[in-house]
């Protein structure tokens, strides 16, 4: 199942996967609520618990990227990047593990700077659209700043 040594008829499906999941940063961080949602199958499994304390769920993809949109408004600014990418294999689906990084920054009450670091691991299927992701979990590794940041949902943007 995992890619490696990556042979040439795999290095195109592994170099899109790899898209796929820093895409995702890229249009959050943009606060592209459509192009962050086209890239997940319509419901997955999402395991925050080690950031939230909630067990992992399955939910909508919509109600994801809903909750995600109630979070990061204007108001805060974001920067994900993730770094190490490995990728796994099978037939029709696929893992990517990767190392992550973001902060969240937020006026309002102290420092205005939360940051988090830790692994991603998405799951994907192959649909007939493209590569979506049906799994998301985070694992924490350190995480420092005002929790005020992480915690306080901004106004919504006028």
């Amino acid at each position: 199942m995992l890619s490696s040594p990556i042979t040439p008829e795999d290095a195109s499906t592994v170099a899109e996967l790899i898209r796929v999941v820093d895409a995702i940063d890229r249009a959050v961080d943009a606060k592209d609520w459509a192009a962050a949602r086209s890239y997940f199958a319509d419901e997955l499994t999402a395991d925050f618990q080690s950031l939230s304390g909630q067990p992992a769920a399955r939910i909508t993809a919509d109600g994801l990227i809903g909750a995600w949109a109630t979070n990061l408004t204007a108001a805060k600014t974001s920067l994900h990047m993730r770094s190490n990418h490995q990728v796994f294999l099978a037939e029709g689906k696929a893992s990517v593990v990767s190392a992550g990084y973001a902060f969240n920054r937020m006026e309002g009450a102290g420092d205005p700077l939360w940051e988090i670091w830790g692994t991603y691991e998405h799951s994907l299927v192959k649909t007939e659209a493209g590569w979506k992701v049906d799994g998301m979990k985070l694992t924490v590794a350190h995480q420092r700043g005002n929790m005020w940041v992480r915690d306080t949902v901004p106004p919504p943007d006028v």
